[in-house]
C-alpha cells in the first residue's frame, strides 16, 4: 500500500498514519472515500516545490491508519480526531485542501474553529442531498446486507467497476494505480472495514443543513470541481458557491471526481494561488 502517510501518531487511543513533506506555510490535504492519502501523491511534490509544508493523514479506518471495526468513523468522529491531531502537532493556523468526505471534515473545522483555518479549498465534496451517490443509495437501501456478504471475488469486481467512475480518463484507473486504490480493501479486514468504516457513514444527515450553515462561514473558500464528476455532479458545486460567502468556483474540464488524478497540476496551481492570496 503506497500511502503518503508513512509515520504514525497515537490520537485518542488510535494509531493514525500521517506525514509531513517540505518546509514553509503549512497546508493539510484531506482525502475522501473510497480512498486514502495516496490520492494526493501527484499534488504533494508540486506544493512542496511551491514552498509549503504539506501534511496528510489517513482517516481512522482508512489506508494505513488503524481499522478497529468497533471504532466510530463517522464524519463527526473524523472531525474530532483531526482536531486532536492538530492539537497534538501544535498547529494553530494552517491552510486546508479537502476532497470528498474530507471536505465535510474540513468544513466542520472552518465552522467550529475558524481562527485556525487560513484558507479552505474544497474539491468535489458531498453536499446537501448528494450523499450517498445514486449508485450507493440504491445499494444501501435495497441490497446492503447482500453486498456485505458477497464473495470476495464479487466484492473485488464491484470495486473495480466503481473506481474507474472516479476519473474522466479511465486509463488512469488501471494497472498499478487501480491496485493501490484497492490495496486497503484486500483481505477479510479490508472488506469488513470498507462497509463498517466507509459505507456505513454515507449519509446526507451530515450535509443536509448546508443551506443554512454555509452562509455563516467566515474563512476564505475556493471550490475546485472536476466537470465530469459521475458521483458529485457539477450542479452541487454551483449551489455551494452561492451559499458560501465570497467563495470562488473553478471548474476543471476533462476531470472527474478524483480531480487530483485527472489534473494534478491544475489542482496544485489553484491551491497555491489561493493560499498565497490568504497567507
Amino acid at each position: 500500500m503506497q500511502t503518503a502517510a508513512t509515520s504514525s501518531i497515537l490520537i485518542n487511543g488510535y494509531r493514525i498514519a500521517y506525514e509531513q513533506y517540505g518546509e514553509g506555510s503549512p497546508i493539510w490535504l484531506l482525502h475522501g472515500t473510497p480512498s486514502y492519502s495516496y490520492e494526493w501523491r501527484k499534488v504533494i511534490p508540486a506544493l512542496v516545490q511551491k514552498g509549503y509544508k504539506v501534511y496528510v493523514h489517513d482517516l481512522l479506518g482508512y489506508g494505513a491508519s488503524e481499522r478497529p471495526l468497533e471504532a466510530d468513523t463517522s464524519v463527526a468522529a473524523q472531525y474530532t480526531l483531526f482536531s486532536q491531531l492538530l492539537n497534538e502537532l501544535g498547529m494553530d493556523r494552517l491552510h486546508v485542501a479537502a476532497h470528498d468526505l474530507g471536505g465535510i471534515v474540513g468544513l466542520q473545522l472552518a465552522q467550529e474553529q475558524p481562527e485556525r483555518v487560513q484558507s479552505l479549498t474544497l474539491l468535489n465534496m458531498p453536499s446537501y442531498d448528494s450523499w450517498p451517490s445514486p449508485t450507493w443509495k440504491k445499494i444501501i437501501e435495497e441490497q446492503l446486507e447482500q453486498v456485505e456478504q458477497m464473495p470476495r471475488a464479487d466484492f473485488d469486481t464491484m470495486l473495480k467497476k466503481q473506481l474507474p467512475m472516479a476519473v474522466y480518463n479511465k486509463e488512469l484507473m488501471t494497472g498499478d494505480t487501480l491496485d493501490e486504490y484497492l490495496a486497503p480493501h484486500v483481505g477479510p479486514l479490508g472488506k469488513a472495514s470498507f462497509f463498517s468504516h466507509q459505507v456505513a457513514h454515507y449519509n446526507a444527515k451530515y450535509t443536509e443543513s448546508y443551506g443554512t450553515d454555509l452562509p455563516k462561514l467566515k474563512v476564505p473558500v475556493q471550490i475546485l470541481w472536476g466537470e465530469e464528476d459521475e458521483w458529485q455532479p457539477l450542479a452541487y458545486a454551483k449551489r455551494l458557491v452561492q451559499d458560501i460567502p465570497h467563495a470562488y468556483l473553478h471548474v476543471i474540464p476533462k476531470a472527474g471526481h478524483f480531480v487530483m488524478e485527472d489534473e494534478p497540476e491544475q489542482c496544485s496551481d489553484y491551491i497555491d494561488r489561493f493560499c498565497n492570496e490568504h497567507s
